[in-house]
């Protein structure tokens, strides 16, 4: 399944597009607009210069890179981030610093990926019970 996702520039800049790393990437990483220190447990809306239009029926997930997380303990804190369909402002990134040492990302950086999934509408309908299950209201850890 194909997606058409508009990307627009938002300032003359050089930074990359998003784009895939590999033919089998998921994910587009996307990159920095901006410099920042992150210290330790510290936390950065960081600006990645571009607007993103994506067709209706889809969504553009925010999503971790592993090496960042692997390597310096940096994160998406609201993984995944969502960018709805008609949302047209500037993509920002929340990162998240849980390392031990400040990280600084610097302009042109990829500090994250974009995910584009297709997405379902709910209709919200009112009952008086839910269907019977195996697991009933069992929650966080009722399966081990």
């Amino acid at each position: 399944m194909t997606a058409v996702l508009k990307v627009v520039r938002l300032r003359p800049q050089d930074t990359p597009l998003p784009s895939y790393a590999t033919a089998g990437s998921v994910g587009l990483d996307v990159a920095s607009d901006m410099d920042v220190v992150i210290p330790p447990l510290g936390r950065a809306r960081v600006r990645t210069g571009i607007a993103v239009e994506v067709q209706e029926g889809f969504e553009v997930q925010v999503r971790p890179r592993s090496g960042l997380a692997a390597k310096y303990g940096v994160t998406v804190l609201n993984a995944p981030g969502t960018i709805d369909q008609d949302f047209r402002g500037e993509v920002e990134v929340i990162l998240v610093n849980l390392g031990e040492a400040p990280y600084e990302v610097r302009r042109g950086d990829r500090i994250a990926q974009l995910v584009v999934a297709p997405v379902a509408r709910a209709q919200v309908v009112l009952a008086d019970r839910l269907e019977e299950t195996a697991r009933g209201s069992g929650g966080f850890g009722h399966t081990g």
